[in-house]
């Protein structure tokens, strides 16, 4: 809903997990309200509404330098710290109260579904106690999750990083043949896991099999696969989502992690864990031998937060981590009391996407999980994915062989 404009000052945070190119909708948002005349000062709220609420000493962003902005838009991770609070409403007034005493009326928030949902809660409670406060979502998440987006920025740069690895692992899976498993972030959307397939180039190459939290996981049918696929060719190179369940829908990698953590959302960390992978490794080492009687070359891999901030992004995402960033800022100007910026694909050949602002309701506290169309039997993906997923992670490497 549109409005007027109002004087006061902008506050932007991140929130979530970093990655490659947060700070490029970072950047954006302060390119956008730069030379506003509603906007007295662009305020970097430290570690997110948690800084917000203990009072840190927020930071000035709106003298800093171009040139300081470019090589920050181009560094990985949140600038400004991040933040896995989920506010109550007892924190909201805290909120609520940080920002009457600088002056905020606009409020920017970089982060995931979880970080929409915030955004919506402090909106509300704006509302509720009659202090205007204009809230809007841009979005990140290496997950690629967020409802009402056809991709989300810090994915393709994530996705660019699993296909290189799963490229480079073949080959040494090549060299000195065997099983091989890599555990890729995801929880419970596919979309990360599933980008392993962009790795192969040609006949043979891996990964043989995905295993994606969309279908669900069965330990027999597993190593059936496995045993398969290593008999006909001496060698298998297997990608599972971290977020892989049963069918009763457990998630089989929280069950392993003796004491697990969990953030302010409930949410097990399960990428600092190699639980999944070295259950998955024994597992195949008792029920596959070799002709000799013998268990097969078994290793594993959680790949785990390298995932998020290598830095050596997806050119295409991060130009649209950009312009998330930017659309968010000239919402605002445009006098939008609230939303979420999302993006819309319209066409893949060639190429082409439109930021939309978006109801929060509509994202906020929602995930968005890998389609059907994208996902083949129980352990593969589609052409359909590969078309939709290669035009995010840019130009890849070719090998040769002899």
């Amino acid at each position: 809903m549109a409005g007027r404009l109002i004087e006061g000052s902008a506050i932007i945070g991140q929130s979530g997990g970093p990655t490659a190119v947060i700070n490029q909708s970072l950047v954006g948002v302060i390119e956008g309200l730069r030379g506003l005349k509603p906007i007295k000062r662009i305020l970097g709220m430290r570690h997110g509404v948690t800084g917000l609420m203990k009072g840190m000493a927020n930071v000035d962003l709106g003298g800093v330098s171009h040139e300081t902005l470019e090589k920050i838009a181009k560094t990985p991770s949140s600038a400004l710290g991040s933040s896995r609070d989920k506010p109550n409403e007892a924190d909201c007034t805290k909120i609520l109260d940080a920002c009457r005493a600088n002056d905020v009326r606009y409020f920017f928030y970089i982060g995931g579904n979880d970080s929409s949902d915030t955004c919506r809660i402090v909106h509300e409670m704006g509302v509720k106690t009659g202090y205007e406060l204009r809230c809007f979502h841009v979005p990140k998440t290496v997950d690629n999750d967020l409802m009402m987006n056809d991709h989300t920025p810090g994915f393709g740069s994530a996705a660019r990083y699993v296909a290189m690895a799963f490229m480079a692992d073949d080959c040494d899976n090549r060299s000195l043949p065997g099983i091989k498993i890599n555990v890729i972030m995801g929880r419970n959307a596919g979309f990360l896991t599933a980008a392993s397939a962009l790795a192969r180039h040609g006949e043979g190459d891996g990964p043989h099999l995905i295993y994606l939290p969309e279908v669900p996981f069965d330990v027999d049918r597993f190593v059936a696969e496995v045993e398969e696929k290593f008999r006909a060719t001496g060698r298998c190179q297997i990608a599972v989502s971290e977020g892989i369940k049963d069918k009763t829908g457990k998630d089989i990698g929280a069950s392993l992690i003796a004491g697990a953590q969990t953030d302010a959302h409930g949410n097990a960390q399960l990428s600092g864990s190699g639980a999944l992978g070295d259950m998955l490794a024994n597992l195949i080492k008792t029920r596959i031998k070799t002709p000799s009687g013998k268990a097969p070359r078994v290793r594993a891999d959680t790949l785990g937060y390298l995932q998020r901030c290598w830095p050596e992004p997806s050119h295409v995402d991060a130009a649209e981590a950009r312009q998330v960033g930017t659309k968010a800022a000239s919402e605002a100007a445009q006098g939008a009391t609230d939303g979420s910026v999302a993006i819309v694909r319209l066409s893949n050949h060639p190429y082409k996407i439109e930021k939309r602002l978006v109801k929060l309701g509509d994202v906020a506290a929602k995930t968005r999980v890998m389609p059907a169309e994208f996902i083949n039997g129980t352990h593969d993906v589609t052409r359909a994915f590969i078309e939709y997923c290669r035009p995010l992670v840019g130009e890849l490497p070719h090998f040769a062989r002899l």
